[in-house]
């Protein structure tokens, strides 16, 4: 019999926190093995999902100052992932494009990550855990 209507609704500023900690937790532990940092990862993500883009646009995406992304730009470029391109409309800007080989990058770094979670969703948790943090994703896609 399932008693969880019967529990006492959390604090929400509690569970928040809770939350926050354990998510947090998950994501510093996933990018200790990561190959991309982060900033660089970030940027490969929207040029991958969302195709071209300029360096200001990219700053914006990102929330940072066009010189920070303009060096996580130049690293990509360096590293072969990303390429630049004149802007086809106007000439005083470049197109930064992902390369197969960052488009490559990103998805194997996705794919350590899952596979990172798979192997401790079935060595931590039981079946009936497993299907029970199924039936939680759609609440945390709701919150996101």
């Amino acid at each position: 019999m399932d008693h969880t209507e019967d529990a006492p609704t959390p604090d929400p500023l509690e569970l928040a926190a809770e939350l926050r900690t354990t998510i947090g937790t998950l994501v510093r532990r996933l990018r200790t093995e990561d190959e991309l940092p982060q900033n660089q990862a970030a940027v490969l993500g929207w040029l991958v999902r969302e195709g071209s883009r300029t360096t200001t646009e990219l700053a914006a995406l990102q929330r940072v100052r066009h010189q920070s992304m303009a060096r996580t730009v130049a690293l990509l470029t360096t590293a072969g992932l990303v390429t630049q391109s004149p802007h086809p409309t106007d000439a005083r800007k470049l197109l930064v494009t992902a390369t197969p080989a960052g488009t490559e990058a990103l998805h194997a770094q996705r794919t350590r990550r899952e596979a990172t979670i798979a192997a401790a969703l079935t060595s931590r948790l039981t079946p009936a855990e497993q299907r029970l943090l199924q039936q939680a994703i759609p609440l945390l896609d709701r919150l996101s």
